[in-house]
């Protein structure tokens, strides 16, 4: 890629992320505050789905709507108590059917979507994913969020990111971020060590953001926001309490939410990281820096969000 200058990296702060914070209507209902769509969950990662949507609930989102395949949906309609179910056409036990399931999903009214976490493996699910971040809606893109499965999904194809349209929040770890870049044929060796030097992050979240289009979340101690115009910030937390399962759960509930309520790719990842790692400051100042579930961050984000909107001029 040829040699250009970017924007020096942003240190996101609470006065930087305030001013994302989304304003709330007196007078609005479910339907003014974002409608989102989560494509997650199966039976062997069914707490994935379940974080993923009360985080969202908790994020502000209006509805939140669980699309899980039709043999699983009576298991997650008495789990989401807040969100509601779409049942998706199978060809098989838990093998969505990619044509009738697409069809489902386009059907279905929603603002944005969180697509990936917990979803079972397989071929089905991998041409449903590739199809519904193809489809070109007429007017403004759909927003969407990729985390987890939708991400080794990708990383099976050469050249995915050709062919979606979809714009969207890629919220992969260092594991799930070498394997898209090696499917762009990046050696991992080139990219350097992308858990402690920091430098070696932002280049690495900068330039897939660039080739992709698309808004790449790398998660860790001191998370890395880029977008795909070269802008990239930084979020200043480091907190080992949340390395446990389904922190990412939460965080792609929490950025899906935001986009649900119309904040851009970029504004929604940068207010969504910080507001995730607010809420992880807020359980380890009570637990320590062990023995955090993902569960405890949810009751946290509004508590967060609230501290931020507190900070803004009326």
């Amino acid at each position: 890629m040829p040699s250009r200058s970017y924007p020096t990296p942003m240190s996101l702060d609470d006065g930087a992320v305030a001013a994302l914070v989304p304003k709330r209507s007196p007078r609005g209902h479910k339907g003014t505050f974002g409608k989102l769509l989560v494509l997650a969950g199966s039976v062997d990662y069914a707490g994935a789905a379940l974080l993923v949507c009360t985080a969202a609930g908790r994020a502000g989102a209006g509805l939140v709507t669980l699309a899980t395949p039709e043999s699983l949906q009576p298991l997650f309609a008495t789990k989401v108590v807040e969100a509601t179910t779409l049942a998706l056409p199978e060809d098989d036990i838990e093998e969505v059917d990619p044509e009738d399931g697409l069809a489902r999903i386009l059907d279905h009214d929603h603002d944005a979507l969180v697509v990936g976490p917990g979803l079972r493996p397989s071929l089905s699910m991998t041409e449903l994913i590739r199809g519904l971040l193809a489809h070109a809606e007429e007017g403004e893109p759909m927003r969407a969020v990729l985390d987890a499965e939708a991400l080794r999904s990708l990383a099976t194809v050469d050249g995915w990111a050709a062919d979606v349209v979809v714009n969207c929040v890629l919220t992969p770890h260092v594991g799930e971020f070498l394997r898209l870049r090696s499917a762009d044929g990046v050696e991992p060796e080139a990219l350097g060590d992308l858990v402690l030097d920091d430098a070696a992050r932002i280049d690495a979240a900068r330039e897939a953001a660039l080739e992709w289009g698309q808004v790449v979340v790398l998660k860790g101690a001191r998370t890395v926001i880029a977008a795909a115009d070269g802008r990239v910030a930084v979020s200043p937390f480091e907190n080992a309490a949340m390395a446990t399962a389904g922190t990412g759960d939460v965080l792609s509930g929490t950025i899906g939410a935001l986009l649900a309520q119309g904040i851009g790719t970029y504004e929604a990842a940068q207010l969504g990281v910080y507001l995730h790692a607010m809420a992880g400051e807020a359980v380890r100042n009570r637990l320590g820096d062990a023995g955090m579930l993902a569960s405890d961050l949810t009751a946290e984000l509004p508590l967060a969000r609230k501290k931020l909107a507190s900070m803004v001029p009326v």
